[in-house]
């Protein structure tokens, strides 16, 4: 089963960025963050009522809420630094480096959870390695010379990300998925809504087109859902196994960027992406 929510976790995490993109044309990626955040947090609470688990957020241990925190610290700096990423850099060239936090996962999974590297993790994660950085040389799909800032926010998420699902892993090991979910999302929520105070972009929330608010909203419904999978999946199965199918999100990812905003893949661009999903088969293989 949690093979399955992994699965279901990549396709909605896949149309999240697309999703996203539609929503922060006009609107600041601080602000949409945080509005997104709010339709996060409320899909986790109704899973929460409805699954009857929130009486037990009083048993929840000193060191589990610990963890929950600081994962939940970690998604809110990925979230800002990825959605600043999609807003400055084409989506097809974000997202593989948004998913080579697979990498840095594996690498942290062994070191604090004593989960082994097996050689085959090791070919895998080179052939991950090789495919981002054909993607990041892609040539610009507008023509027009854009700043390279957003290779620093896309990198930035990665490690946040990696950090992300294994400060979670530790967090809800004895904690209801879905609860530990909203606790999380309660602390990006507070996170991400500070942000936008201090920035100074409090006013701009009232004036967010209101399409680009549709789209929000919908990637936001889109989060929720890949979260509540992911972190249910990540409960059950090993985190090496479990981010890797996650990561498989680019595919869906990289098909509707090309339908929706024109972003062609060259032949370079081709090779790499068969080669990051070459890479995270094979841990899949291997696992099976």
């Amino acid at each position: 089963m949690w093979i399955i929510l992994a699965f279901l976790s990549a396709l909605f995490a896949g149309l999240t960025a697309v999703l996203a993109k539609c929503g922060i044309r006009k609107t600041d990626s601080t602000v949409a963050t945080a509005i997104r955040t709010v339709v996060v947090l409320g899909m986790s609470l109704v899973v929460v009522l409805t699954v009857g688990s929130l009486g037990e957020i009083s048993q929840i241990s000193g060191i589990s809420w610990f963890f929950l925190i600081l994962s939940g610290l970690a998604t809110g700096a990925s979230w800002l630094c990825y959605f600043r990423a999609l807003q400055l850099g084409d989506v097809n060239k974000v997202v593989p480096i948004d998913k080579s936090s697979t990498i840095l996962t594996i690498l942290f999974a062994s070191f604090f959870l004593d989960e082994p590297i097996i050689p085959i993790q090791g070919v895998c994660v080179v052939l991950i390695g090789v495919g981002t950085y054909l993607m990041i040389e892609k040539k610009e799909t507008t023509g027009k010379k854009k700043s390279k800032s957003w290779l620093l926010y896309a990198f930035l998420a990665a490690v946040f990300a990696a950090l992300t699902s294994i400060l979670g892993k530790i967090g809800i090991a004895d904690v209801e998925s879905n609860l530990g979910t909203m606790i999380r999302t309660s602390v990006v929520l507070i996170m991400a809504w500070m942000m936008v105070i201090v920035t100074g972009k409090a006013d701009q929330v009232l004036v967010v087109p209101g399409r680009e608010l549709l789209f929000i909203c919908l990637s936001g419904i889109a989060t929720g859902a890949s979260w509540l999978c992911f972190y249910k999946a990540l409960q059950q199965g090993p985190s090496s196994i479990v981010v890797p199918i996650d990561k498989l999100s680019i595919l869906v990812t990289i098909f509707f960027s090309y339908f929706v905003f024109h972003e062609k893949l060259t032949k370079k661009s081709a090779v790499g992406l068969l080669l990051i999903v070459s890479g995270t088969l094979g841990m899949l293989v291997d696992f099976a």
